[in-house]
């Protein structure tokens, strides 16, 4: 694991807490030895700050996602716009959080690395709402084919952070079931993986952000 926050204390807060200070292999401040420490010991994960010493947050995620597709990407948004979450949604961000609930009780950092253990996608709530589209994007290309009701029922478990196992559950269908439609969806989108599915159907409006 690799963190990379331009905030000092933030920082070593983040690699001292119970849950991730084995784990982390590397620290840094700016974006290049951010990437330079993704480069030399591939992680499984990057947390990392919007905001660095140098450089910026979002250009490392989508530098550290095209050199390396299977780290996974937890971005610390200091900022609480629209904006700014369509952004870290549309790098692919797998988890995205604001700085303002790290400490406060509400969970959300511990959530988001519990998610990444199962290999689960974390938008919360409040992300999913600033994230979601609140009109047409001219900017994104037409659908390949639309999603059937079953497939959006199960992408917004997918955005919701949901296994296929709690999926399954919730709608009560099997887990193959489930695993059928996240690909039937995908195809459909156009995205390569679990992320992609909720960032694009969330961009295109397909799903309630609350539900």
């Amino acid at each position: 694991m690799v963190a990379c926050c331009g905030d000092r204390l933030t920082l070593a807060c983040l690699c001292l807490a119970e849950p991730i200070r084995r784990a982390v292999v590397g620290a840094a401040t700016t974006e290049d030895e951010g990437f330079e420490l993704v480069l030399r010991h591939k992680p499984s994960l990057l947390i990392c700050s919007s905001d660095l010493e140098t450089g910026y947050g979002m250009n490392l995620l989508r530098r550290v996602k095209a050199e390396l597709p299977t780290c996974q990407l937890l971005i610390v948004l200091v900022r609480e716009t629209q904006a700014v979450v369509q952004e870290a949604m549309q790098a692919y961000a797998d988890a995205v959080i604001f700085k303002s609930s790290l400490g406060t009780g509400k969970g959300d950092f511990v959530q988001a690395l519990q998610t990444h253990s199962e290999g689960g996608v974390y938008l919360p709530e409040e992300i999913r709402q600033l994230g979601a589209a609140q009109a047409p994007n001219p900017n994104l290309p037409p659908l390949i084919e639309e999603l059937t009701e079953r497939e959006l029922e199960v992408v917004a478990g997918v955005a919701r952070g949901l296994t296929n196992q709690g999926i399954g559950s919730s709608l009560g269908i099997s887990v193959e079931t489930v695993k059928t439609h996240v690909v039937n969806a995908k195809d459909k989108l156009g995205a390569a993986d679990r992320t992609q599915l909720a960032v694009m159907a969330l961009l295109y409006g397909l799903i309630d952000p609350l539900g």
